[in-house]
């Protein structure tokens, strides 16, 4: 029998789902992983590195590689890079876990996200970008998700906590 994760985290870049991963996890006394972590880790390099020097699809594919094994083979709390969702056969292994989208607004994704350098999706006109990606993905979150948990304006211990209980 393989691993499956106790949740999955997925949102857009900058929501907070490692922050609220972590505190998931150690509240449920369960391991945390997130894969832009595993790809840093194996790649040995940054995944703002990894655009710049091989480009978004190669990012991609790797990113594809990094969630597959981690829904194979974590059983914890596991959040994934913003983009994983546009992989259709990503979207499809989702099918079935415990999947929790963290949203925000543009106005708070500004706010957290900035011209941060390591973002490199949001390094030109990052209120404009973010809205294009969102465009682009909200309706790709909402098709794997069961449940949504609004992250504006809110920290970890102030975010409400979502029901479990519905799920078998």
């Amino acid at each position: 029998m393989t691993a499956a994760p106790l949740v999955v985290l997925v949102g857009p870049m900058g929501v907070g789902k490692s922050t609220v991963g972590q505190q998931l996890a150690e509240r449920l006394g369960v391991a945390y992983r997130d894969t832009d972590d595993d790809i840093v880790a194996t790649e040995g390099r940054t995944i703002a590195e990894i655009f710049v020097d091989e480009g978004e699809p190669v990012f991609r594919a790797i990113e594809k590689r990094a969630v597959h094994q981690a829904l194979a083979g974590h059983d914890g709390v596991l959040a994934l890079g913003g983009g994983s969702i546009l992989d259709e056969d990503t979207r499809a292994l989702l099918t079935g876990h415990r999947v929790v989208y963290l949203s925000m607004d543009v106005d708070e994704a500004v706010k957290r996200t900035g011209l941060n350098a390591a973002r490199p999706l949001l390094a030109i006109n990052p209120r404009k970008q973010w809205r294009e990606l969102m465009e682009a993905r909200r309706h790709l979150y909402a098709e794997v998700a069961q449940a949504v948990v609004p992250t504006d304006g809110r920290t970890p211990r102030t975010s409400p906590k979502p029901s479990w209980t519905h799920w078998s």
